[in-house]
């Protein structure tokens, strides 16, 4: 993304406009395009799909995830057809440049759109990052358990130290620790793998291929949160070269992590059979390699969390400072600014870390949040947008697909949401 500055400051207003408008856009080539689709996909999430597949079976949890890909894949390029419509319209005096999901939103609906975007992916990142301090407390709870019980890891260990990270207000900082979960991500797959095989004996035996439709909502819901990715693909297409390009891109991506997805999870259900964990993970033997690995991964995520938290801490600071109580009390007392945000972030690191300690399965939250919050953001906006943008243009077919993923979205969001509400 930053390589293409020089380029763009090289050329004249009138030929950046029509550069991107024939498909020019970043610097970023389409090798670099793919990881980066990948990395903003793939997290801690594909460590409980195993459990997914213990849930609905193998061939079901295997359907799940193909159709959460291809959902996902369509939506998210639905978002790249309604920037292309708003492009078409726009003269070189009023052109925008880059597209966020919040400007979506607003192009639809007015502020009301944008803000109500921007609620659901605030409250999709605080989900993740929960999600983060779950996984982290359960993974040390089970190298040193003899310590302390996984709430006594968040609020002993990693409340302090997210408190102390918050105060580092540059990401960039932060960005190497992003790299080294990826790779431990990685290894901890490759490791289970490798213990998966060594299990196999006779694989298939007394291991179910589908257990009933009422199981097939949870794994479409984790297969949901492990998909998640929405907020990052305008920007992601914008970063390319040749913007034409980047359909093609995501494509190859989604079908890869499908892939992916599916081999990783009927592994690890074959693997363990109705032993497997919500965490698979926790399946590991007590090894040096994998203690190893948890260790290294609850390191990284330890500070990619406030990567995830930055978007919250910026809306938060954002409706501080535009408070008129907030701007007299920091002209009156001097140093009440930097008091009054920093102690927001200590407060909002606090509040994710009491809901987290009060959370006990992995699984179980990741495929409510996938059901609900990344539903929304996932299927129902996107269609949304669509109809609104790009809609008068549309053809008779195309309209009923849009309506139909609208409806199959706004149905599984309530199905999740009344799921959560009435099973205990």
């Amino acid at each position: 993304m930053e390589g293409a500055a020089p380029l763009l400051a090289a050329r004249g207003e009138e030929e950046v406009v029509e550069g991107r408008r024939r498909g020019g856009g970043g610097g970023a080539t389409s090798a670099q395009t793919l990881g980066n689709v990948v990395v903003s996909i793939v997290g801690t999430g594909v460590l409980g799909l195993p459990y997914a597949f213990r849930t609905a079976g193998w061939v079901a949890g295997s359907l799940g995830v193909a159709a959460a890909g291809c959902a996902t894949l369509y939506c998210m390029l639905l978002l790249v057809d309604c920037r292309d419509k708003l492009e078409e319209k726009e003269s070189e005096e009023t052109y925008h440049g880059h597209y966020t999901y919040g400007d979506l939103g607003e192009k639809c609906f007015g502020t009301i759109g944008r803000c109500l975007t921007e609620i659901l992916i605030l409250v999709s990142q605080a989900g993740g990052s929960v999600a983060y301090l779950i996984f982290i407390g359960q993974n040390l709870h089970s190298v040193f358990s003899q310590l302390m019980s996984p709430a006594a890891f968040i609020f002993a260990i990693l409340l302090p130290v997210q408190i102390a990270l918050s105060f580092i207000r540059s990401l960039s900082s932060l960005s190497p620790f992003s790299i080294f979960a990826d790779v431990c991500n990685v290894l901890a797959m490759a490791i289970v793998i490798k213990e998966d095989l060594q299990l196999f004996d006779h694989p298939f035996a007394n291991r179910s291929a589908f257990n009933g439709l009422w199981a097939i909502p949870f794994t479409f819901g984790v297969a949901v949160f492990c998909f998640e990715g929405f907020s990052m693909t305008l920007a992601l297409e914008s970063s390319m070269a040749e913007r034409r390009k980047f359909r093609w891109v995501l494509s190859q991506a989604v079908v890869g992590i499908i892939i992916v997805y599916a081999c990783f999870g009927v592994c690890g259900y074959l693997a363990y059979g109705e032993a497997t964990k919500d965490i698979i993970t926790l399946n590991l033997p007590n090894s040096w390699s994998s203690a190893a690995v948890k260790v290294g991964l609850c390191i990284a995520l330890v500070f990619t969390f406030p990567v995830m938290m930055h978007p919250i801490h910026e809306i938060v600071e954002e409706r501080f400072q535009s408070s008129g109580c907030f701007q007299k009390l920091s002209h009156k007392v001097r140093g009440a600014e930097w008091v009054g945000l920093h102690s927001s972030r200590i407060v909002m690191v606090t509040i994710l870390s009491v809901v987290a300690s009060f959370i006990p399965a992995f699984g179980s939250f990741i495929s409510f949040v996938g059901s609900t919050v990344c539903a929304l953001l996932s299927f129902v906006l996107p269609t949304i947008f669509h109809l609104s943008i790009v809609g008068s243009s549309m053809s008779p077919w195309r309209h009923w697909v849009d309506y139909g993923f609208l409806l199959f979205g706004l149905g599984f969001a309530g199905y999740g949401l009344i799921t959560a509400l009435f099973s205990h």
